[in-house]
């Protein structure tokens, strides 16, 4: 093959061919009678082991030092190749995730950082979940109002906010645990109060759409185990109360 195929075939450019060619790292076995230089299979295998090092950040002075020393055994060089690359693969593959859970975050109108969203939510980033929220009700008004709202939020407010559902949530815990049916004015007060929370700081949560959000509690694993963890019995008891209070605002 001549430099131009071979420079076509692994996606350099001539220059870099030639530049190989005069600090010895690559010089082709063969030329024309005219001078022009031709590669060999040979030659075509040392290229990729010369690209897959030089991919892999090598300068090309070592490159030239590994690939030319009459000891060096190449099941030792693909076997060091194949660890650089599964070490890359593992780091690249973090970036990625970090990448996409930031396009997540932005998806959603959250304007923090990494840390921050630590900081406020922990393992339980919202932003996990976009893809899903955004396939389920990316159409809807309250998805569009969330993220008007959203979009406009601090740390400060999402702490805030967190708070504002830690302290609802051990207000179900309480009146639960204080034997009042989740059909009692005391049950369905906290059920209200966690619809108007949703309304503030999110979208308008009509009575209808609450009650949804409680069937929800109870036939999403995820919610249920959320519940769970704060009281056994709680995800169905919130569920009870969340639809009994609006059938109540009805």
């Amino acid at each position: 093959m001549n430099v131009g195929e071979v420079a076509a075939l692994a996606g350099v450019t001539v220059r870099t061919l030639h530049h190989y060619d005069r600090i010895g790292l690559l010089s082709p076995s063969g030329r024309t009678a005219t001078g022009y230089r031709q590669y060999s299979p040979a030659d075509l295998d040392r290229l990729h082991q010369v690209l897959l090092y030089r991919e892999l950040g090598f300068p090309l002075e070592e490159v030239a030092t590994l690939l030319d020393d009459p000891s060096a055994d190449p099941q030792v060089h693909l076997r060091r190749q194949h660890a650089l690359l599964r070490d890359r693969l593992v780091r690249t593959s973090a970036m990625v995730a970090a990448v996409e859970k930031e396009m997540e975050a932005r998806a959603m109108g959250i304007s923090l950082t990494p840390e921050e969203r630590f900081e406020v939510f922990g393992e339980h980033d919202p932003a996990q979940y976009e893809s899903e929220v955004s396939q389920r009700w990316g159409e809807t008004d309250a998805y569009a109002e969330s993220k008007r709202k959203t979009a406009a939020y601090s740390k400060d407010d999402w702490l805030r906010i967190k708070a504002e559902m830690e302290d609802i949530g051990s207000r179900w815990v309480a009146v639960m645990r204080s034997g009042a049916a989740p059909d009692s004015v005391d049950a369905m007060d906290v059920a209200e109060d966690n619809r108007q929370h949703i309304s503030r700081n999110f979208y308008e949560c009509s009575p209808e759409m609450h009650a949804g959000l409680g069937r929800m509690y109870v036939e999403d694993e995820r919610f249920t185990a959320t519940y769970e963890a704060m009281a056994p019995g709680l995800a169905q008891y919130v569920s009870t109360a969340v639809q009994a209070n609006a059938a109540r605002q009805a």
